[in-house]
Parts: structure tokens; C-alpha cells; sequence
């Protein structure tokens, strides 16, 4: 494996995907206290929020604060969720750098979502693509494609479907594919064949995976990814996540398991996984009665465990 091959980029996504789905609402300084932390962990992408009504997700409402917050890190590339044109407009007015548009392709889970049918949303990110280009400031554009690998509430998801819904975005002009196991139906195999199908389609913009560990296969899926050409993966803080419209769907890789996963494998993503196992302190105390997952946390790091190699502040040093 050559130096640019182990190069892996871990988003935390926490902050979005997280908090959206739980009761609770985090104060914007613990918001806050999470970025520093993350930051401090050697964590250099960050899917900061969302940009939807605080009467649909009151845990967004502070979105402008956070970003702007996040925003103060100049190694920091801040990542803002969009589901329509006016998202993406405060997004733009916002900063950020990277803009995740979310594209079901589940027609069920798309209107439960989102309100739009899954074809009427592509039709909404082409106007994302115009809006962007036609601005001083152009963040990268994210095709976030959700349910690909199942869902809750429709089943099977057909290969034709996901395959016809890669041609439409990258048609529309997104600059990276990111793919989501949203309702943690995913397998090995078939991300393995779902994967083999996309790359001819969509080349080196197919670059994301985001993946649930409702039934314990996100890290192996992961593996699966890594060996497909895959090199940047979302995860959150404790596990925390799912999604509001997935009923059973259980929280995302939790970043410190994977993050040690990678470590094993000598794949680099600068992060320290003693200190986000320390950040998920925070967690527990801002939001109380949260369940917080992750199998490293709970039988800690192995006996006499040391890094496979310097971080980048160490290197410094």
C-alpha cells in the first residue's frame, strides 16, 4: 500500500446525523465543546448540520452559530446538510465547504423525508448545482444518496434503481457520491456488488461511504469499501445516529471503533483514538440518559496499546 493509497478521511458526522434523531437538544456551547474536542482529536472534516426548519428538527436550529464555530478552524473542511434550494442558499451564505444534498433511493423513505419524490429531488439538486455555480462562493456539491443498500420501508432497493439514480446525479453535475446504508441493511457482498456495478458509472466521484451498524456489519462493510477505492467514511462520536424516518434503524460506526479499525490496518486518518475515547465524556454529560454505543469504549484499549504511528501534532513537536 503506497503513502497515498492509506490516506483515509473519517468525517464526524455527529453533529447532523447524531442529534437528529434523538429527543434531546444539545446547547449550542456543548456544540461547541464537541468541535474542540473533535478538532483536538485530529479530526480535519466535520459534517457540522443541517439546514432544515427548527420546526421540523429543533436540534438544528443553531445551525448558522455551529457552522460559523466550526468555521474558525482553518484546517477544518465543514460539511452543511441541504434537502432544498433554500438550504443550500444559507449553507452558501454560511461558508462551508462541502454542501451533502440527500437523494433517497427509496421512493418511500424519499417522501417521508424529504416530501419529494425521488426523481422531483434530483430535479432540486440540479438547482443546487446552478445555485452554486452561479455564486462567488462555490462549495463542493455531495450527492448523498440514502437507503441504497435497503429500507425499512420499502425493501429491496434494485440495483437498476441506484444505478439509474448514479447516471441522474452525475448528469446533474456533483463533484462526489457519497453512498448511505441508512437503514443498516447492508451486507459485505453487497456492498461489494453494489460498488462493482457504481464504479465504471460514476469513476473517482464515487468516494463516500456512510455506513449503520444496526446489525453489526458496518466495519466489515467498511473493509469491503476500503478494498473497493473507497477513502473517506462518516461516522459519529458514541454511535449516535439513525434517522427519523427509518424506523429500527440504529446509530452509525461509532468514529473511535473505526478510527481503531484503520489504525490495525495501517491506513492513516490522523485522528487519536484515546482522545475521542475521552471525548465521549462530553457526550454523557450533555446529553443524559443517551445511549452511547461502540465496543472499544466498552472494553477499552488493548493492554500496552500504542499508536501504529505519530500523529500530525506529534510530528510537529
Amino acid at each position: 500500500m503506497t503513502d497515498s493509497d492509506n490516506l483515509v478521511i473519517v468525517q464526524e458526522v455527529g453533529l447532523r446525523d447524531g442529534l437528529q434523531s434523538i429527543p434531546q437538544i444539545m446547547s449550542t456551547d456543548d456544540k461547541k465543546r464537541w468541535i474542540d474536542a473533535a478538532y483536538a482529536a485530529g479530526v480535519r472534516y466535520l459534517e457540522a448540520a443541517s439546514f432544515v426548519p427548527a420546526r421540523l428538527l429543533p436540534q438544528m436550529a443553531d445551525a448558522e452559530q455551529v457552522i460559523a464555530h466550526a468555521m474558525t478552524y482553518p484546517q477544518l473542511t465543514v460539511t452543511a446538510l441541504v434537502p432544498n434550494l433554500k438550504g443550500a442558499e444559507k449553507a452558501i451564505a454560511a461558508g462551508v465547504h462541502r454542501i451533502v444534498a440527500p437523494i433517497s433511493v427509496s421512493a418511500a423513505h424519499s417522501l417521508a423525508n424529504v416530501r419529494k419524490t425521488t426523481l422531483e429531488m434530483v430535479e432540486e439538486f440540479a438547482r443546487i448545482r446552478a445555485l452554486i455555480d452561479s455564486a462567488d462562493h462555490q462549495p463542493r456539491l455531495i450527492a448523498g444518496l440514502s437507503t441504497v443498500f435497503g429500507c425499512t420501508l420499502q425493501g429491496r432497493v434494485p440495483l437498476s434503481d441506484i444505478e439509474d439514480i448514479v447516471r441522474r446525479v452525475l448528469d446533474a453535475g456533483c463533484d462526489l457520491l457519497a453512498l448511505a446504508d441508512t437503514t443498516g441493511h447492508a451486507t459485505p457482498g453487497q456492498v461489494a456488488r453494489v460498488l462493482q456495478a457504481l464504479r465504471p458509472l460514476a469513476g473517482a466521484r464515487l468516494a463516500i461511504a456512510h455506513f449503520h451498524d444496526t446489525r453489526g456489519m458496518a466495519l466489515a462493510n467498511t473493509l469491503i469499501a476500503l478494498e473497493h477505492g473507497i477513502r473517506e467514511f462518516d461516522a459519529t462520536l458514541g454511535g449516535l445516529g439513525g434517522c427519523p424516518h427509518a424506523p429500527g434503524a440504529s446509530g452509525n460506526v461509532a468514529t473511535e471503533d473505526l478510527v481503531f479499525m484503520l489504525d490495525s490496518l495501517a491506513y492513516r486518518s490522523g485522528i487519536n483514538v484515546e482522545k475521542l475515547l475521552a471525548a465521549r465524556h462530553l457526550l454523557q454529560h450533555s446529553l443524559p440518559g443517551v445511549t452511547l454505543y461502540g465496543t472499544l469504549a466498552r472494553a477499552g484499549l488493548p493492554h500496552g496499546y500504542t499508536a501504529p504511528y505519530p500523529y500530525p501534532e506529534e510530528v510537529a513537536a
